[in-house]
């Protein structure tokens, strides 16, 4: 789970990587003949038995430093990946983040990276927390948000990320009601389709810390139902 890279000196949440250290990180995963792939990806491999061998990589928010500064990695080492976007503020900045602005992906940019290979994926309508929001808001996030990559990318959506990892019993049953085929999480207490636990990354972490992480997150895997 990655949000950002780009170069920084001001990163509170830390959720920004720089270009040098995910190069570094990328680098990692395919000296030791792991691939970076999108879920999409994963889960169709996963279903014809496939899926040794390779990582889902996952981008949430929509930073505009996806298309400029991840993407390119990415294709060097010949990896995919999901971006999840906040439909509402395509092309705008995080408005709901405390820290410094980033700009936000615009539509044509959300156009190249599908046609790269990349999976745009929702992360919701406005980027709140999902369980403090009434049913109707829920279904508005949920639909709205899908609605509008939908109409950009001009290609079904299927898959979703809970704004701030945050995911009750209400939320997946209402994700999987609305027809996504799968959602991710963070560390959900139950994995399965529509809660997949992912792992964070971030710029503290080299190559023991990644080591230990793509253990700890294998066995995090296998728990999914």
């Amino acid at each position: 789970m990655y949000h950002s890279v780009a170069h920084t000196n001001e990163d509170p949440h830390r959720i920004t990587v720089s270009p040098a250290r995910f190069m570094r990180q990328m680098r990692w995963l395919a000296s030791r003949g792991l691939r970076g792939v999108s879920i999409r990806e994963l889960r169709a491999a996963e279903e014809k038995g496939e899926a040794g061998g390779l990582v889902g990589l996952t981008f949430d928010d929509g930073y505009a430093d996806f298309a400029v500064r991840a993407v390119p990695t990415l294709l060097r080492f010949q990896f995919t990946a999901t971006v999840f976007v906040v439909a509402e503020c395509i092309g705008s900045h995080n408005v709901w983040d405390d820290g410094p602005r980033k700009p936000l992906m615009t539509a044509n940019q959300l156009r190249q990276v599908r046609g790269v290979g990349m999976e745009v994926a929702s992360h919701g309508l406005r980027h709140v927390s999902l369980p403090d929001v009434d049913d109707d808001e829920l279904s508005i996030e949920l639909t709205r948000s899908r609605a509008l990559l939908e109409d950009i990318l001009d290609e079904p959506v299927t898959g979703f990320a809970y704004p701030y990892g945050h995911a009750g019993r209400r939320e997946i049953e209402a994700v999987r009601a609305a027809g996504y085929e799968y959602a991710c999480a963070i560390w959900p207490d139950e994995p399965q389709d529509h809660a997949l636990a992912r792992a964070y990354i971030g710029q503290r972490d080299g190559a023991l810390r990644m080591h230990a992480k793509l253990w700890q997150h294998r066995l995090r895997w296998r728990t999914r139902v």
